[in-house]
């Protein structure tokens, strides 16, 4: 037998130093190549490090939430014959991603062999739930465990069918499958006493996401305004051009619409589409419009660019948002789809609230906030009438933005979509 030593490899971009976010093995676990063996944060993404080889797992080199430096040792693993007894760098980085995901681990096992996959860990139990012990932590990605957060399940007790017994979302619903066919449980289980607690380090992603959150608040004066605009009319023509084009050429959204409206508002009030650099003291107005798009996944929240907004049709707009979107929520964004906006527009749907006040994406100094869309009676040339109401809510760097500066940035927007045709009148 021979030991196969990892470093910590060099991502690139200059990086020195990088998170451990998450271990997706433990010692004494049988793994194969290229399965995943866990997920390092850089400061723009979240990536994966999979195993050069076939082996048993010795020795880990860190804990989640340590900062560790390029070249330091990852993961010493057990192989057949002599080994490589040198110490080698991870398997060339790996996907970058935004979030675990358990289906790679699971197709690299899968992949192999029947003969190579037999190192995946037995299960405990042949049945939905399994006793850990209280100070086990099993195996689990953020999302399932936020899952089963949600659903009042302690992991402890849910029998893990991934790799090396990884509690998978299936896990979940055949656990929860199981207890509601349970017929001889009380009827007063759901109001029983609960004294369980849970204890979540802020590591990966989500550390650095509330930096950033931090960072924000502390640096910018923020300051929000909203405004209330009628988007009858824009809905309308949405409507008009889904029914007709909607099957060649895809279904729209209000996004591509806002966007559209951004770009057009832009061209009266470039500061909006700007950049602070307070260290240096210099404002960077650009021409192009790169708008990020919040997008919620499983880990928080992203933001990918639509680059080049002003160069975008609505329906090439509409299909950079989804496909943005897609990539950020299965963890698939690259670095660069992540970063380089000028401004950003953010919107919770149908979940939208009435008023938010939105965090400036630093080093911008505008943000555009989009509330849901609700039917009211309104008086419109002197009728009582049902039209449909939007709110934005917007978030501007008072430092750079004036108070008067940024309600007529938005009050242009509401020209704009409460009279769709201007938007594309040139």
């Amino acid at each position: 037998m021979g030991t196969h030593v990892i470093k910590m490899p060099d991502i690139g971009e200059g990086i020195a130093e990088v998170e451990l976010s998450q271990w997706h093995v433990k010692v004494g676990d049988l793994v194969v190549e290229d399965q995943v063996l866990a997920d390092v944060m850089t400061d723009k993404a979240m990536v994966d490090i999979p195993s050069p080889v076939h082996g048993k797992v010795i020795a880990l080199g860190g804990q989640p939430g340590e900062v560790m430096a390029v070249g330091s040792v990852l993961i010493s693993i057990e192989v057949e014959g002599a080994g490589n007894l040198k110490e080698s760098a991870a398997s060339a980085p790996v996907a970058t991603k935004e979030a675990p995901a358990a289906s790679k681990v699971e197709a690299a096992v899968e992949s192999k062999p029947a003969a190579a996959a037999a190192p995946r860990s037995a299960p405990v139990c042949q049945g939905p739930m399994v006793a850990r012990e209280a100070d086990e932590r099993p195996l689990a990605s953020p999302a399932v465990r936020k899952h089963a957060l949600d659903l009042g399940i302690q992991l402890r007790l849910v029998r893990g069918t991934g790799p090396a017994g990884r509690v998978l979302h299936e896990d979940l619903d055949a656990y929860l499958a199981q207890g509601q066919s349970n017929a001889s449980a009380p009827a007063t289980a759901a109001y029983a006493q609960r004294h369980d607690e849970e204890q979540i380090q802020v590591i990966g992603m989500r550390r650095k996401i509330a930096q950033r959150m931090q960072d924000a608040t502390q640096r910018a004066a923020h300051f929000s305004y909203v405004e209330e605009i009628d988007v009858t009319a824009i809905e309308e023509l949405r409507a008009h051009l889904n029914e007709k084009h909607g099957a060649s050429r895809g279904k729209l959204t209000l996004l591509p619409f806002l966007v559209r409206a951004l770009v057009v508002a832009l061209r009266d009030f470039p500061q909006m589409n700007a950049r602070y650099d307070d260290e240096a003291q210099v404002i960077t107005r650009l021409g192009a419009v790169h708008v990020g798009v919040a997008t919620q996944s499983d880990v928080g929240l992203m933001v990918p660019v639509v680059r080049h907004a002003e160069a975008r049709s609505l329906w090439d707009s509409a299909a950079e948002i989804s496909r943005l979107a897609n990539a950020a929520r299965n963890g698939k964004a690259s670095r660069d789809e992540l970063s380089g906006s000028t401004i950003t527009l953010t919107s919770l749907g149908a979940l939208g609230g009435i008023v938010s006040t939105p965090v400036l994406n630093l080093p911008e100094v505008a943000i555009v906030g989009v509330n849901k869309i609700v039917e009211r009676p309104m008086v419109v040339k002197g009728q009582v009438v049902i039209r449909k109401m939007m709110n934005l809510s917007s978030s501007f760097d008072h430092r750079v933005v004036d108070g008067m500066d940024a309600a007529l940035f938005i009050q242009a927007i509401r020209g704009l979509i409460e009279q769709p045709a201007t938007l594309f009148v040139e």
